[in-house]
C-alpha cells in the first residue's frame, strides 16, 4: 500500500513539473524580444535596425535629450535577448546602442555625438529607425528644428495669431491651428525667429504685420504671410533674447524672453531651471507620457486612477519642469511633491483631499489639551505683543479687537505682565509654537536713526535816497551875517535859524534798513543883510548783509516720531462766551517733527515737518508771527543730505517824488525832487541729513 503511494506521489511530482515546464515554454515563446541591433548608412542617412523575435502593434514611444545627445525608445513587453546591452558603432554620429531591460519592458538608448531628430517605423518584425541630419553638418540654409513632418496631408487653415504677454517681460506667440496633425518647424534665422507651417494656409484676415513693442517684451514685429504651399511667421526680436517652443493638441506657443545670467545659479533660465528635453508624441496616454517624464527626472510619480485620457505634444528644448507643467495644464491636472515623489491627480480631486485634511485637523484642535507657556520679551512691551496676539493689532494701536487677524487659536488666551515684560500664552502645542516664531521675529532690538536739520537765511538788503529843502525868511540887523553852512546827521534846522521852508523833500530812511539820512544845510544872505536863503541836502546809501543758520539734531527710533522745538509764546486775549477775556498762548518757535522709515536696501524714508516761526511787527491785537514752513517725505541715503525746500524772495523798488513842472527842469529841477531806491533779498534752504547709529558714539 505504502509503495503503490509512494509511486502515485512520484508520478503526480512528474506531471506537475513537466507541466510548469511546459507552461514556461509557451510563456518563453509568447514573450517578444530583441534578438538584435544593427546599424547601416544610406543615401547618407544612418539607419538602425532592431529585429525582434514578434512584430508589433505600434511604433514605441520614445524622446530626445539634447545634453548628453541621446534619443531612449521604449519596447513594453519585450526583453533582452542578444546576450549583451552594449553595441559599439562609433560611425557618424552615433557612438553606441544601449539595451537595458526593466521588468517587463525594455529602453534601448541611442548614445549620440551631436542632438538631432529621428524617424521611427514598423517594418515586420523589425523597427528601422532614420537618423536625421546634425545641425553642424546641414547647411545654414535647411538648419532647421522640425516639430513633426505631414506632407501628404491636404493644407488646413490657420485658425488664429495672438500675441500675450506673460511673466518676466515673457512674449507669448499663440497660433491655433487646424488639428494637431500640422507640421511645424522653427528656426533662428540672422536676427529673427522663422516658424513654418507645413500644409497649411493663411486667412486674409490673418495676414497682416502686428506691432508689439509697446508691450515692452523683446518682441517687437510679429509677420506672417503665405509662401507656397506652407505659412511662415517671421518674428522680430531685439537685444538679448532666448526662445522656447511646444504644442499642446491645436495649439502652438513660442514664447521669446529677455536673456538674464544669474551667476549664483547653476542653471539659467526664467521660472524653470530643469534638464532640457525634446518630445514627440501623438495621441499617447497620459499614465505614459508621465511614466516616460518619471523616468527621465527620476521622480516617482504617483498618477491617481482617474488620471485618464491621450494628449498629443511636440516640445523640442524645453526644460522638464516646464514641459510637465504643460501637461498637467492641457489636462487640469494637480501635483504634490513630498520628497522625491510626486503625486498627480485631477485638481478637484486633491483640493477635496486637502479639504479633508484640514477640516480633520480643525477638529483634531478643539479636542487637543491646552498648555501653558511663558515669554520674556526683552525689546518689546508685553502689552503691544498680548494685543497682536488677541487680534488688536501690533503697535499698540488697538486694532479694532477683529478676530480675522488673531494669532491664537479660538481656545487660545494671553496675559501681559508689565511690571517684568512677560506675556502668558496658552494654547494648543502647534499654536504656542507659532507664538515662539512669532516672538523671535518680533522682540528685536529697534535700529535708530540720527536726523540733523540745517536751515539756512540769508539776507542781502541795500538802500538809496536823495533828496532837498529849500527855504528862507527875513532878518534883523544883529543875525549872523554871511554865509553859515550847518552839517546835520537827520537834523531839521537850517544854520542857526528857524526855517520857513517853501521846498520840503528831504531824503527818507529806505525800508528795511532803518537808518537816518545824513543832511548838509547852506544859509545865503543878501548885501544888505535883510534876507536869508537856506538849502539843505539830505542823503542816506545803506548796505547790509546777514546769515542766520538753526540746526536742531534729534534721535529716534524706526518708525516712530520724533519731536523737537525752541523759541517763544507769546500771549494775547481770547474772549470766552461769557463775555469776559482770557490769555491764550501762541508759539513763534523752531520746530523739527520726523517720522524715519528704514528700507531694506538701507536706505531712509523721511516724514518731515519744519517749522521756522519768528516774532513779526507789533499791531493792535498783539504781535505777528513770521512762519516759514516745509512738509514733506522725502528718500535719503544712509548718510547722505538732501535739501528739502528753499524760499527766494526779492525786492526791488524805485521811488521818486519832485514838484510838478519845476521838478522836471533839467539840472536845476533836482533842487525839487527826491528819489529813493531799495534792494532787498532774502533766502532760506533747509538741508537734512540721516544716519543710521551703530554705536552709541554716533550721536554725539
Amino acid at each position: 500500500m505504502r509503495r503503490e503511494q509512494f509511486a502515485a506521489g512520484r508520478w503526480l511530482r512528474a506531471f506537475g513539473a513537466g507541466m510548469l515546464a511546459l507552461c514556461a515554454t509557451v510563456g518563453a515563446y509568447a514573450q517578444n524580444a530583441i534578438e538584435s541591433v544593427t546599424t547601416s548608412t544610406q543615401s547618407g542617412s544612418e539607419l538602425i535596425r532592431i529585429d525582434l523575435s514578434q512584430p508589433l502593434s505600434a511604433t514605441p514611444n520614445g524622446f530626445v535629450v539634447q545634453s548628453p545627445a541621446r534619443i531612449a525608445l521604449d519596447f513594453p513587453g519585450v526583453t533582452n535577448s542578444m546576450g549583451r546591452s552594449t553595441v559599439d558603432v562609433n560611425q557618424g554620429n552615433l557612438r553606441s546602442i544601449n539595451v537595458v531591460q526593466a521588468g517587463d519592458r525594455t529602453r534601448l538608448v541611442l548614445n549620440l555625438k551631436e542632438p538631432t531628430t529621428y524617424k521611427a517605423e514598423l517594418q515586420g518584425k523589425s523597427v528601422l529607425v532614420s537618423l536625421g541630419q546634425t545641425v553642424a553638418a546641414a547647411p545654414p540654409q535647411t538648419t532647421t528644428s522640425a516639430f513633426a513632418e505631414n506632407l501628404n496631408r491636404d493644407s488646413q487653415p490657420i485658425r488664429d495669431i495672438d500675441f500675450r504677454l506673460g511673466p518676466d517681460k515673457t512674449g507669448r506667440v499663440i497660433v491655433d491651428l487646424a488639428n494637431n496633425q500640422v507640421g511645424v518647424d522653427i528656426r533662428p534665422q540672422g536676427k529673427n525667429l522663422v516658424v513654418d507651417f507645413t500644409k497649411s494656409t493663411l486667412p486674409e484676415g490673418l495676414r497682416r504685420r502686428l506691432d508689439v513693442a509697446d508691450f515692452g517684451t523683446p518682441v517687437r514685429i510679429i509677420s506672417s504671410q503665405q509662401v507656397g504651399d506652407r505659412v511662415r511667421m517671421t518674428i522680430e526680436p531685439t537685444g538679448e533674447w532666448e526662445h522656447s517652443a511646444y504644442q499642446s493638441d491645436n495649439q502652438f506657443v513660442v514664447e521669446v524672453r529677455p536673456r538674464k545670467v544669474d551667476p549664483t545659479k547653476l542653471t539659467q533660465g526664467v521660472g524653470y531651471n530643469g534638464e532640457k528635453l525634446s518630445l514627440n508624441f501623438q495621441n499617447i496616454e497620459i499614465r505614459s507620457l508621465l511614466q516616460v517624464i518619471a523616468d527621465f527626472t527620476n521622480f516617482n510619480i504617483v498618477t491617481s486612477d482617474s488620471v485618464t485620457g491621450s494628449l498629443t505634444l511636440r516640445l523640442k528644448d524645453v526644460p522638464w519642469d516646464q514641459a510637465l507643467d504643460i501637461i498637467l495644464q492641457a489636462k487640469n491636472l494637480g501635483m504634490r511633491k513630498n520628497g522625491s515623489v510626486l503625486w498627480i491627480a485631477p485638481k478637484d480631486e486633491i483640493d477635496a483631499k486637502e479639504k479633508r485634511e484640514f477640516e480633520a485637523q480643525a477638529a483634531i484642535a478643539n479636542l487637543e489639551p491646552v498648555r501653558t507657556q511663558a515669554f520674556q520679551l526683552n525689546y518689546t512691551k508685553a502689552q503691544v505683543i498680548a494685543q497682536g496676539l488677541a487680534g488688536q493689532g501690533l503697535g499698540g494701536g488697538g486694532g479694532g479687537g477683529s478676530t480675522a487677524t488673531r494669532i491664537l487659536s479660538p481656545r487660545g488666551s494671553v496675559i501681559a505682565e508689565t511690571r517684568t515684560n512677560q506675556i502668558f500664552v496658552s494654547d494648543i502645542p502647534s499654536k504656542l509654537a507659532d507664538v515662539a516664531e512669532l516672538i523671535r521675529k518680533l522682540d528685536i532690538p529697534v535700529r535708530q536713526v540720527l536726523i540733523e536739520a540745517r536751515i539756512v537765511e540769508a539776507a542781502d538788503t541795500f538802500g538809496k535816497s536823495l533828496g532837498v529843502r529849500l527855504g528862507g525868511q527875513a532878518i534883523n540887523s544883529n543875525s549872523s551875517i554871511g554865509v553859515q553852512p550847518t552839517i546835520s546827521n537827520g537834523g531839521a534846522t537850517f544854520g542857526s535859524a528857524s526855517a520857513g521852508n517853501f521846498v520840503s523833500l528831504p531824503a527818507v530812511s529806505p525800508s528795511g534798513t532803518g537808518n537816518t539820512p545824513g543832511a548838509f544845510a547852506i544859509s545865503l544872505f543878501n548885501s544888505s543883510l535883510t534876507r536869508l536863503l537856506n538849502l539843505e541836502i539830505s542823503a542816506l546809501e545803506a548796505d547790509g548783509k546777514g546769515r542766520v543758520v538753526s540746526s536742531p539734531r534729534v534721535v529716534t527710533a524706526d518708525q516712530t516720531k520724533a519731536l523737537i522745538e525752541q523759541g517763544t509764546e507769546l500771549p494775547y486775549q481770547v474772549a470766552t462766551s461769557s463775555g469776559a477775556t482770557s490769555i491764550a498762548f501762541r508759539k513763534a518757535n523752531l520746530k523739527l517733527e520726523v517720522t524715519p522709515q528704514i528700507t531694506p536696501e538701507g536706505n531712509i524714508i523721511l516724514t518731515l515737518d519744519v517749522n521756522k516761526d519768528t516774532v513779526g511787527q507789533q499791531t493792535l491785537a498783539g504781535f505777528a508771527i513770521n512762519t516759514k514752513h516745509v512738509q514733506t517725505e522725502v528718500l535719503v541715503e544712509n548718510g547722505g543730505t538732501v535739501v528739502i525746500g528753499g524760499i527766494f524772495e526779492l525786492t526791488e523798488q524805485n521811488d521818486e517824488s519832485r514838484i510838478p513842472v519845476l521838478g522836471e527842469i533839467p539840472y536845476l529841477g533836482g533842487l525839487f525832487r527826491t528819489r529813493n531806491r531799495t534792494y532787498n533779498k532774502t533766502e532760506m534752504l533747509v538741508f537734512i541729513t540721516p544716519k543710521m547709529i551703530t554705536d552709541r558714539n554716533a550721536a554725539r
